[in-house]
């Protein structure tokens, strides 16, 4: 009789001591990487309106913007600087509409602005590799549009792969922040170095 009480015993004083970031679990992880400020960080995109180089003008996003008719692009003379073909780029009605709610009052007048498109979104941990105080955390992710501009931009719906490095203080685990890190990566790396999940 005295061993279950000894055992008990010794798991309420366990339970007692222990925090519920003493364990890194998929819960957990999921929670601090989520929570962190650059998994929160919108996807912008920057339109330029005006004269544009021909290369910008046929970049993927101007694409996807041209064929939804919320730009035109005229034949231009390039102004010092750029290099021909140049093109003078306006937004259509439509694309008014598309941008009106998305544009910060003060950069309405601007050429060159940016609109937040999407937020990032914590498909899954899809594992967990730990060594003493240390760990890597493996997780895809995709970007959620927020807006008609952002499902327009992430139509494929295209999901990446991310590893994060941990550790574990005398308060539980932590995210390792990327200053002076000597192992892992800090979220922002992860997320600047996330690879397409085919």
């Amino acid at each position: 009789m005295r061993k279950p009480s000894c055992f008990l015993a010794a798991v309420c004083l366990c339970l007692a001591s222990c925090s519920p970031r003493d364990f890194l679990t998929r819960r957990l992880a999921s929670d601090l990487i989520t929570g962190s400020s650059a998994f929160g960080t919108p996807q912008q995109f920057w339109l330029r309106t005006g004269v544009i180089s021909g290369k910008d003008f046929s970049s993927p996003e101007y694409g996807v913007l041209q064929r939804r008719g919320w730009i035109n692009g005229a034949g231009t003379a390039c102004p010092p600087g750029l290099t021909p073909p140049c093109l003078d780029v306006t937004l259509t009605p439509l694309g008014v509409d598309a941008f009106r709610d998305l544009i910060r009052g003060n950069d309405t007048a601007k050429q060159y602005f940016s609109v937040n498109t999407a937020r990032r979104e914590l498909v899954a941990i899809t594992g967990i590799s730990r060594n003493a105080n240390l760990a890597d955390v493996e997780f895809t992710w995709r970007w959620s549009p927020t807006n008609e501009v952002g499902s327009a931009l992430n139509a494929g719906g295209a999901m990446y792969r991310s590893s994060v490095g941990f550790k574990l203080y005398d308060d539980g685990w932590r995210l390792i922040d990327g200053m002076g890190a000597k192992t892992g990566q800090s979220v922002d790396d992860a997320l600047k170095n996330a690879e397409p999940v085919q």
